[in-house]
């Protein structure tokens, strides 16, 4: 069989020509480059490089020594740890805690921005958009430290202003501690959440918005289209995809829950509605320094997620047609 020579074979200029260009491209958008290759090493650096670490779940070592050497000389012991999170008398109670505080989260906290941008996009008074815009993003950066401070001082008994309303609007009979309640945990915690990211939350929903053309609503407004039509037809299908996007990145982290909220408001009194995986693997890693165990916690938290996302993406593909991907 005769020996065809590389550069006639079919498709070869073709191939060529393509690397050619993207050489050229790349070189030509080097600053964008760039800027795309520190975002690679950070994620290699701090995601991907502490991935050996994920051997310890599966490990006895003790980590009073060098922490290298005790992961080359610590015997394996399989899925030991994970049994032992799975029998542990407070596993129902906290993967309860953690799977209905996020539920309730996904199911009001996450439409409440789209909500939200879609009021802010309908105001017309340029001036008074503005301030609702900036009061509304003022709580995102400050710190759960210093806002839940303010929150606990105004659910005060003695100094707090929210008991005295609840009281006069009937909902609340006699003076308690709401933080004292296990069963006034998780409205503090969806509130406060909603208050504190609201306002940031809506800023990609709103360019979204604003990037829809115009013409859209000329049109739907000659044929007689009220404002609620055209927010039914036209808004929400054209940011439809921006929605699916962030509600299937929303599920991935349904066993996540904000560690540093719960923190803040979490007390001996309401662990029975707050201790939450997060909170639970900080006191077991932490303060008993149990690596192995509290390592094994996460990566089942790992692996839920990624079941979730890809079975998300799997169901939003074949119902709505758009994924992650």
């Amino acid at each position: 069989m005769p020996i065809i020579p590389a550069h006639t074979e079919p498709g070869y200029n073709k191939r060529v020509l393509k690397r050619q260009s993207l050489l050229a491209r790349m070189l030509r958008q080097w600053q964008i480059q760039a800027m795309a290759l520190l975002g690679l090493l950070f994620v290699l650096l701090f995601n991907y490089a502490p991935m050996f670490g994920i051997a310890i779940a599966f490990k006895r070592a003790d980590y009073s020594l060098n922490l290298m050497q005790s992961l080359a000389t610590a015997p394996w012991v399989g899925f030991v740890y994970f049994q032992e999170f799975f029998h542990d008398y407070q596993f129902k109670e906290i993967l309860y805690n953690t799977l209905g505080l996020s539920l309730l989260q996904l199911l009001i906290n996450f439409p409440a921005p789209i909500l939200f941008a879609i009021l802010i996009s309908e105001v017309t008074h340029n001036r008074f958009k503005r301030i609702v815009q900036s009061i509304s993003y003022f709580p995102h950066f400050v710190s759960w430290i210093v806002f839940g401070g303010i929150i606990i001082n105004m659910l005060s008994v003695e100094t707090g202003i929210i008991v005295p309303i609840l009281q006069k609007l009937g909902l609340m009979e006699g003076k308690a501690a709401l933080l004292a309640e296990p069963n006034a945990f998780w409205p503090i915690i969806i509130i406060t959440s909603i208050v504190k990211g609201l306002g940031w939350g809506s800023i990609i929903y709103l360019a979204a918005i604003t990037s829809i053309d115009p013409t859209l609503y000329e049109a739907a407004k000659i044929d007689g289209a009220g404002r609620f039509r055209r927010i039914w037809h036209i808004t929400l299908p054209s940011i439809s995809g921006t929605i699916i996007v962030f509600f299937l990145l929303s599920i991935s982290h349904l066993l996540d829950s904000a560690f540093d909220q719960i923190w803040v408001f979490q007390t001996p009194l309401n662990l029975e509605r707050s201790e939450v995986i997060d909170t639970f693997v900080y006191k077991t890693g932490i303060a008993q320094m149990r690596y192995s165990y509290t390592t094994a916690v996460g990566l089942f938290k790992s692996v839920i997620a990624l079941i979730l996302l890809v079975s998300g993406h799997y169901i939003s593909k074949r119902i709505a047609g758009r994924g992650i991907f």
